[in-house]
């Protein structure tokens, strides 16, 4: 069976004109990404959102267009603020990365952009499962990229945030109780120390690895090297002699005189790498 001429003529002009159509709306896709780009730059982020959101209704495979929309987001989530419009701009913004990695499943910029907020938004209020849940994203650019010091540097600060939190908690259910209240500065008492160890004793040292992990990957990594100064005082608080104690606060200590060096010879201009 053949089809008629003016058969096979209007299918032609139909796909001619989809095709058409196609194209005019990539095109208009570029110019609301680019509008959208211009109006951000110039901090007007409602705008903004605006143009990147019909950029991606114009073009759904144009992923500069979500990646864009989800920064503008992000960039407009305030830490800490517990307001329900402000978590709804975190959940926007994820949500969109989240349609990234839907097309793109190795797109570092979403996969850093979700492990960026989930560790913003787990702040205030504390919650350790996004902490968690974050970490699991700059692992994934580990498996991706595993020579970038970045995702390293953030493990190491989740881990430490989470121990922190827990030591200040365990000190003062202990202080409800205690005939001698222990300070924060204070050495934990020894039943409280073993405590501390068996719960957060491995995340300790995994945040210590991560940390030493992104100092290897970039010497000058003061802001690592703070970090590890951190943990190697929540260490300190897991150890069973004083001696132990002491070692991990003499690391923690020289790491800050390290920090403080590389500080000044960025103050300065100079080189901040070490001599050797």
């Amino acid at each position: 069976m053949q089809r008629k001429p003016h058969t096979l003529t209007l299918m032609f002009v139909l796909f001619a004109s989809v095709v058409a159509i196609g194209g005019c709306n990539k095109l208009r896709a570029r110019d609301k990404l680019n509008k959208g780009v211009q109006a951000f730059k110039n901090g007007q982020f409602d705008q903004a959102i605006e143009d990147f959101k019909q950029a991606k209704d114009y073009d759904p495979d144009l992923i500069n267009a979500r990646l864009y929309l989800a920064t503008a987001y992000a960039n407009q989530y305030i830490p800490g603020a517990p307001s329900d419009e402000n978590t709804r701009l975190g959940q926007q913004a994820i949500q969109e990365y989240q349609d990234v990695l839907q097309k793109d499943p190795n797109n570092l910029s979403a996969i850093d952009g979700i492990g960026s907020m989930l560790y913003n938004m787990g702040g205030t209020p504390f919650d350790p499962q996004k902490f968690v849940e974050s970490k699991t994203y700059h692992e994934k650019h580990i498996q991706l990229k595993p020579d970038d010091p970045e995702p390293y540097y953030w493990i190491g600060v989740i881990d430490w945030s989470i121990a922190f939190r827990g030591n200040k908690e365990m000190r003062a259910d202990y202080n409800k109780t205690a005939k001698k209240p222990v300070k924060d500065t204070d050495p934990m008492p020894p039943q409280l120390a073993t405590q501390f160890l068996q719960k957060y004793g491995s995340l300790v040292q995994e945040g210590i690895d991560n940390l030493h992990n992104a100092m290897t990957r970039r010497n000058d990594y003061d802001d690592a090297m703070a970090y590890l100064n951190l943990l190697y005082r929540q260490k300190a608080d897991m150890e069973a002699t004083s001696e132990a104690r002491d070692e991990d606060l003499k690391l923690a200590d020289d790491l800050v005189d390290k920090v403080k060096a590389i500080k000044q010879r960025k103050m300065q201009g100079g080189s901040s790498q070490p001599t050797s």
